[in-house]
């Protein structure tokens, strides 16, 4: 249903029951999925691919041109996945020549005026809180919470079912499972809370946790660690991806809290 004060530009393909309210203006190349609402004064530019089911709140600004001066204007495009959504003033930029795409998943929740910028790729269940700001390049896997006014370093990684703290800056990468906090930003242990409220046993919590006790409070250099890990601990889901995490960093992994003398 489109009020007939938004403006659609006719080469957008909008599934027939997509609810578009006054004042939002819809580009060209735009495509938007069965059921989802784009609330008043959204601006949706060329290149945008926004799923079903999501809700896109006033002021927002979906695939807009990368804020990168290496932009030379190649087609990209900016994805939404099905059943997310995007809170008030939330800006997300279409990718460049890097990636080709900037990416949201599934099921995520944006809160108001957070950015992602050019060829972010975002897991499905996310919740980014209110000022959260993605530079570019940056990887983020699934069920990853940042709280409020979170800022992310450009090509970092964030592992999945991480959490960071509110009013972080993460300029090293952090690995899955945990909680990152203080300044510079530090493993304070392991997400629990978030591991049980998804379904994470007693069991598997603990095998997370000795992992991280290995890697980040015995004072080995992570080469060691890795090695003591892989020889001590048993081979699972959870070990193997955590390992393959910190061997892929190329920013390296965010330190272990430590007091300074």
């Amino acid at each position: 249903m489109n009020q007939p004060l938004a403006y659609v530009h006719p080469g957008a393909k909008i599934a027939k029951n997509v609810v578009i309210e006054p004042f939002t203006t819809i580009h060209n190349n735009v495509v938007i999925g069965e059921g989802t609402w784009i609330g008043s004064n959204v601006t949706i530019m060329e290149g945008a691919r926004i799923g079903k089911n999501c809700n896109i709140f006033p002021g927002a600004v979906i695939s807009a041109t990368p804020q990168d001066l290496k932009f030379q204007g190649e087609e990209t495009i900016a994805e939404i996945g099905d059943n997310t959504t995007i809170r008030e003033c939330v800006t997300i930029n279409r990718g460049t020549s890097d990636r080709m795409k900037t990416v949201i998943g599934q099921n995520c929740l944006i809160m108001a005026y957070s950015h992602i910028a050019h060829d972010c790729i975002v897991g499905n269940n996310c919740i980014f809180s209110n000022n959260s700001t993605l530079a570019g390049h940056i990887t983020v896997g699934d069920y990853v919470v940042l709280a409020g006014m979170t800022a992310v370093h450009q090509f970092c990684s964030i592992g999945n079912h991480a959490f960071v703290t509110g009013g972080s800056l993460v300029r090293k990468d952090v690995p899955p499972y945990v909680k990152g906090a203080r300044e510079p930003l530090s493993y304070v242990g392991i997400n629990s809370v978030g591991l049980r409220r998804r379904g994470f046993s007693t069991e598997k919590i603990r095998e997370i946790q000795n992992i991280y006790r290995i890697l980040y409070q015995k004072n080995y250099n992570n080469t060691q660690a890795i090695e003591i890990i892989e020889a001590e601990m048993e081979a699972t889901p959870e070990r193997d991806e955590i390992l393959q995490f910190i061997r892929d960093s190329q920013r390296g992994i965010m330190k272990g809290y430590f007091t300074a003398g």
